[in-house]
């Protein structure tokens, strides 16, 4: 069993690949972190907003991003489409937390469900991961349903967290807690 960050994985689905981000992204990245509609409902401070030039997020990420997290690409037709991430990882309890971008153009075709379902698959059947979680802002309907069609479980309600915003964050938080 691999521990969770001894490989980049490239993961291979029905209809979409996660893989990792190539310098060949960078105009489809600078599009989704300029993108209001997709950071409307996440935190402030995600590993490709900290630099303002893409192609210096992907030239650092694969090297600063992973002592606690990995970030893939998502690709449908060789195109990409939006970012999975893993973060948050604690190895003495065996958690990470996931997450997911698309540019709007993707939305509502089931990619992010998809990703979601790779991304599980890989942690429970490759890793030694056993609890995955995610966070929601509340009015993220879209990404709650994709949470439940994976089988994960909404554990609480409006909490009041810190994503970088100048008022407290209400989210939702979800638990998939077991190897399937």
């Amino acid at each position: 069993m691999k521990t969770l960050f001894s490989e980049i994985p490239h993961i291979k689905g029905k209809s979409i690949t996660l893989k990792p981000l190539s310098q060949d992204d960078e105009q489809a990245l600078s599009e989704l972190v300029n993108s209001p509609q997709v950071y409307k409902y996440l935190p402030a401070f995600l590993f490709e907003c900290r630099y303002p030039d893409a192609k210096e997020v992907i030239s650092r990420l694969y090297t600063e991003c992973l002592e606690d997290s990995l970030i893939l690409g998502i690709y449908k037709d060789g195109d990409f489409c939006g970012l999975a991430e893993l973060y948050g990882y604690r190895e003495s309890i065996r958690k990470i937390s996931v997450g997911y971008r698309l540019l709007p153009r993707y939305w509502g075709q089931g990619i992010a469900t998809e990703a979601l379902g790779l991304i599980t698959a890989y942690l429970y059947g490759r890793t030694d991961i056993e609890i995955i979680t995610a966070s929601t802002m509340t009015e993220n309907t879209a990404s709650a349903r994709v949470l439940r069609k994976n089988g994960f479980e909404q554990v609480v309600h409006a909490a009041r967290e810190d994503w970088g915003y100048e008022l407290t964050t209400v989210v939702d938080k979800w638990i998939d807690g077991g190897k399937k």
